[in-house]
C-alpha cells in the first residue's frame, strides 16, 4: 500500500503514480509493503528526501519517505524514484542501518566506516537508477510531450 500526503494535488497525483510504477519495477513480487510518502517543507534542510524503515528488521515491510516539496516537479519525482530504490534495498536486505551502532551493512558486509555520501554503494545505485525510472515512467504515462524526459 502506498499513501501520499502533503504537497499540492499535482505533486500527490504524480508521486502516487511514479511510486506504483517504481515498486512494480523494483519489487514485483513484494505485495505486502506499506509505504508512506510525505511531501513537505524541509525548512533550512536542503536535502531532497529521506527513506526510513519503520521497524529495525533485516527485511522491513513498512517505510516512511519524506520528500522536499520546494523542488521542481521533475526533480521531486526523480527523488521519489531515488528513495524507492532505497526501499528496494532495505526490503531485500541489501541495506541495513543499525541506528544503535551507527553502522551500515551493504550486501551482507558491515562497513567499518561510514563512507562519504557519494561513495556509499547504496547511494551510487539510487542515483544511477532515479533518472531511468523517471524517464520510463514519463514515457509509460505518455508525459514525454511535457519535455520531462529532457533536462528541464
Amino acid at each position: 500500500m502506498i499513501t501520499v500526503r502533503g504537497g499540492s494535488r499535482t505533486q500527490r497525483k504524480h508521486t502516487k503514480s511514479i511510486a506504483e510504477f517504481c515498486i512494480a519495477k523494483l519489487l514485483p513480487r513484494h505485495q505486502n509493503l506499506d509505504i508512506d510518502i510525505n511531501i513537505k517543507s524541509f525548512g533550512k534542510d536542503n536535502n531532497y528526501g529521506y527513506c526510513l524503515p519503520v521497524d529495525d528488521s533485516a527485511h522491513p515491510k513498512e517505510f516512511e519517505i519524506e520528500v522536499n516539496k520546494s523542488m521542481r516537479l521533475r526533480r521531486l519525482l526523480e527523488t521519489v524514484a531515488h528513495e524507492l530504490v532505497h526501499v528496494k534495498q532495505f526490503a531485500r536486505g541489501e541495506l541495513y542501518e543499525s541506528t544503535r551502532q551507527g553502522k551500515h551493512r551493504w550486501q551482507g558486509e558491515w562497513l567499518d566506516e561510514d563512507p562519504d555520501y557519494w561513495d556509499r554503494p547504496w547511494e551510487i545505485e539510487a542515483h544511477g537508477r532515479e533518472v531511468g525510472l523517471f524517464v520510463r515512467w514519463a514515457e509509460k504515462e505518455d508525459l514525454a510531450h511535457k519535455r520531462w524526459t529532457q533536462d528541464s
